[in-house]
């Protein structure tokens, strides 16, 4: 157990930095949410509708970012973005709002 531990603490530290860095809200959104977010799939808010988007945004980030990780109707949980971070996922969101704010 403890050669094993020692293992996964070392194939850890040789990722290069790039692999454990925070991605954008750009850069997730591109990836994961532009899919239905772009098109308003399945009741998705576009990206950038700021009508869409306000009766969201009144409920506050919080509420935003715990709807994300959990998901809500149609969107799996973390929108299908299993290995992003709170902070990616709220950049993500923060991307989408866009003015919407």
């Amino acid at each position: 157990m403890k050669k094993a531990l020692i293992l996964a603490a070392t194939a850890a530290l040789m990722l290069p930095v790039t692999a454990n860095a925070e991605r954008s809200g750009e850069e997730v959104y591109k990836s994961k949410c532009f899919v239905c977010h772009d098109f308003g799939i399945a009741g998705a808010p576009k990206k950038g509708d700021t009508a869409a988007w306000a009766p969201r945004v009144a409920k506050g980030a919080d509420a935003l970012l715990a709807t994300a990780t959990s998901g809500i109707a149609a969107m799996p949980p973390k929108g299908t973005c299993m290995d992003c971070t709170a902070t990616e996922l709220t950049a993500a969101i923060e991307h989408m709002i866009g003015g919407a704010k």
